[in-house]
């Protein structure tokens, strides 16, 4: 038996998750006594760690009331208009919500003709297990648990970052430490916040269905299943809809203002710069986050399901059982000790030191929780137990299970190195690309692409190892649990991810009230280090994707009972080959809409210019309204196919052609959609940093390829725009379909092995 209690664990799971949130509600007041009104912050800056000389005031502007109020007018502006976006977003997504929860409950309810007795356990046919109509209510109500969950996720965020990004703007005045400071506590709002509540509905969920399902862990962890599909579901319409939306404000933006009318970036002139800020919320924050806490909740799932029917199960050991969750509980804590050492031990105090200090972040996190895995492995799992595997029993010690998650961790980690290495503009990759601005832009596309292939690599080795080791140790649940230690330190990740955008929109705040240009260098800078971390986020989503999905579709076979997925097949074989194409219509229907909103965003601001008197000079006001509506409602019509796409595709196959072929084209998806997603993730960051690296001219080699407006910057702008979709719209959302597709497949697996494959019963 474990050491660890049931009692001690009933206890431990929502205390850690209720301590997560109240340390987010600490750094939201810390970022909130930051004053967005004139007399407040001028009396504030007095105060503040001795900047009350008035010397440095005057020279920063710290008693420019004029400057506060335009920070607040435009944070104002950019918050109204995502808030509007994403309730425009929900309204749709609400009804999609509500029909997919009537056909789930179809589905499952007809498995058994809707019956209300008892049915035998589809492991152990001697026990007898609840009916299935009964199950197919419990995982509906799941599924919209996590709909909801992962909306709610999305909103919080976005309204956080509205509100820290003019504060960060307003602490640059008086130093790179103190903007950082803000910027990353109000990312951290969002990481802690999103971790503790996913965990925590979970296993309130989980101990509200163990009041009716009892000792049946079986059906009991196949209806949560559902919370995984509702919160991937709500993010692949987040990320798609909010990816669409900002890269159709960007590269209007950048065409026409950069490119065409040679105005720097986020200039006020430009009408589409209060779109491209809200993007920054809607898409990388609110999209995000969504995006991280499917990944979060679909891993649990995968690993309770897995053990479910292991011998924890058969025991009805609580704490064995919770194994997934005590993981997660102790990766808050962890978290919330590694983002001390970044607000309060090591104080930021040169730009060259933010993006080291972010780096540490990953580190110290991935080294504490290390231990803290150890010890909750000791302290939680009986020293032996066994798992089955496809029916084969197999032994697993309580050290075996830690190396698994601990694998897990630590590919991350190094996926996470990888990619920053292959998108920093520190190091040679991207300094090649912007080297190659110098012959144009086309050199500059052949450089980048080159370079997304080849960032392909270790990351593959690392996901390919982790697979082989912990598939070794404990078989589908070792891999279930890899996924979950990639995902352990997801509230430190999400810190780093949303400190990103936040930043991004401090930089654009800055330009638009007409701050120094030191102002608007600090702020660059932290946004360049935000673009690094925001690639490596993607790479942990897609690293951990590939796991989770693996786990997914172990579980699917499992419940589907399918014996061996033989390649050779002819069954197997078109799925796997249609499986594989999938990744590809994915991303060209995403970039196609991208470029059709782009189309429309660029004709309107060229409409702008070439229209409104006096905007160029400055003395008239562009029309922002009309290019946040066009954003709005190009990616609301166009999130809707590629949506469909991804969800009605293992309904069609596994009802038509049975779950053989379904298996396959989950294994054809899996293996083709995670290469294609690092790619276009790291070729658009490259880009994005081979163009800041040029205008920042921090170096010799790049002040011989700028200035800014130079050939080989426009080069550089080119290659970032058509990136753009790259790293923003299709390459995050193609982890989504991965997983959506394996989760949707497990919900609805017992439909399909009773009711599936209607061609090729009757052909």
């Amino acid at each position: 038996m474990a050491i660890l209690s049931a009692l001690a664990t009933e206890v431990f799971i929502p205390v850690a998750a209720v301590v997560g949130i109240a340390f987010a509600v600490v750094q939201w007041v810390l970022v909130s006594q930051v004053k967005l009104s004139p007399a407040a912050a001028a009396s504030g800056g007095s105060k503040n760690g001795g900047y009350g000389d008035s010397l440095i005031e005057e020279e920063e502007g710290l008693n420019d009331h004029n400057v506060v109020v335009k920070c607040a007018e435009i944070q104002n502006a950019i918050s109204e208009g995502a808030t509007s976006f994403l309730f425009t977003e929900y309204q749709y997504v609400g009804i999609f919500m509500a029909i997919f929860a009537v056909v789930i409950f179809l589905f499952l309810g007809s498995v058994e003709g809707f019956s209300t007795k008892s049915q035998p356990c589809t492991y152990s046919k001697d026990k007898y297990c609840k009916p299935a109509l009964f199950t197919a209510l419990f995982s509906t109500v799941s599924f919209l648990l996590g709909a909801i969950t992962s909306l709610v996720s999305g909103f919080l965020g976005m309204k956080i970052a509205t509100y820290a990004n003019a504060r960060t703007t307003l602490e640059a005045r008086k130093g790179v430490g103190k903007a950082f400071i803000t910027a990353f506590r109000s990312g951290a709002v969002m990481g802690f916040l999103l971790a503790s509540s996913g965990l925590v509905v979970l296993y309130i969920t989980i101990n509200v269905f163990k009041l009716y399902y009892g000792d049946d862990w079986e059906g009991l962890f196949e209806s949560i299943t559902g919370y995984g599909l509702g919160g991937s579901s709500m993010a692949l319409f987040g990320r798609v809809g909010g990816g669409i939306y900002t890269k159709a404000a960007d590269v209007g933006a950048d065409l026409v203002g950069k490119v065409e009318r040679n105005i720097p970036e986020d200039d006020p002139r430009n009408p589409a710069v209060i779109a491209d800020n809200v993007g920054d919320n809607v898409g990388d924050i609110a999209g995000m986050g969504s995006d991280l806490f499917g990944s979060y909740a679909e891993s649990s799932c995968a690993a309770l399901v897995v053990a479910s029917i292991s011998s924890f199960g058969i025991n009805h050991d609580f704490t064995g059982m919770c194994y997934p969750l005590l993981v997660s509980s102790v990766g808050i804590i962890v978290c919330l000790i590694t983002t001390l050492f970044a607000t309060d031990i090591f104080e930021v105090k040169a730009v060259k030191e933010i993006e080291p200090a972010l780096k540490k972040q990953l580190i110290i996190s991935t080294a504490l929780m290390t231990v803290g895995i150890a010890i909750i492995s000791w302290l939680a799992l009986p020293a032996k137990f066994t798992i089955f595997n496809f029916g084969v029993q197999k032994d697993v010690t309580n050290w075996g299970l830690f190396f698994c998650v601990a694998i897990g961790l630590w590919a991350g980690l190094i996926i996470g190195f990888v990619t920053e290495y292959y998108t920093s503009n520190a190091y040679s990759p991207v300094q090649d690309v912007a080297d190659s601005c110098r012959t144009g832009a086309a050199t500059n596309v052949i450089f980048g692409l080159a370079l997304g292939y080849k960032s392909v690599i270790i990351p593959i080795f690392a996901i390919a190892v982790s697979i082989y080791v912990s598939f070794s140790i404990a078989a589908m649940y070792g891999i279930a649990v890899a996924a979950l230690g990639m995902l352990s330190t997801i509230a430190t990740g999400l810190a780093i991810d949303a400190y990103g955008p936040i930043s991004d929109n401090a930089g654009g705040i800055a330009e638009m009230a007409g701050m120094s240009h030191r102002i608007r260098e600090r702020t660059d800078a932290l946004d360049a280090a935000g673009n690094t971390t925001a690639a490596i986020g993607k790479g942990f989503a897609i690293g951990s994707a590939a796991l989770v999905s693996l786990a997914l579709f172990g579980a699917f076979v499992s419940r589907a009972g399918v014996q061996v997925v033989d390649v050779l097949s002819p069954k197997v074989f078109i799925g796997l080959i249609v499986g594989a194409m999938l990744p590809y219509w994915f991303s060209a229907m995403t970039m196609k809409s991208v470029g059709s909103a782009a189309l429309k965003m660029v004709e309107e601001v060229r409409r702008q210019f070439n229209t409104i008197p006096g905007l160029m000079e400055g003395t008239a006001k562009p029309d922002y309204a009309t290019c946040v509506k066009i954003s709005t409602d190009a990616s609301i019509k166009e999130m809707i196919p590629p949506g469909a796409l991804v969800m009605l595709t293992p309904l069609i196959v596994g009802t038509l052609f049975g779950v053989e072929t379904l298996s396959g084209v989950l294994a054809g998806a899996l293996v083709s959609g995670v290469q294609i997603a690092i790619s276009a993730s790291n070729t658009g960051g490259a880009w994005d940093n081979a163009k800041k690296y040029i205008e920042a001219g921090a170096s010799e080699h790049a002040r011989t390829l700028g200035p800014k407006g130079s050939d080989c910057h426009k080069a550089a702008v080119i290659g970032d725009t058509i990136g753009d979709p790259l790293k923003d719209t299709s390459g995050p959302s193609l982890n989504i379909l991965i997983k959506l597709m394996a989760v949707e497949s497990l919900v609805f697996a017992p439909f399909f092995a009773t009711h599936g494959g209607l061609l090729f019963k009757y052909l």
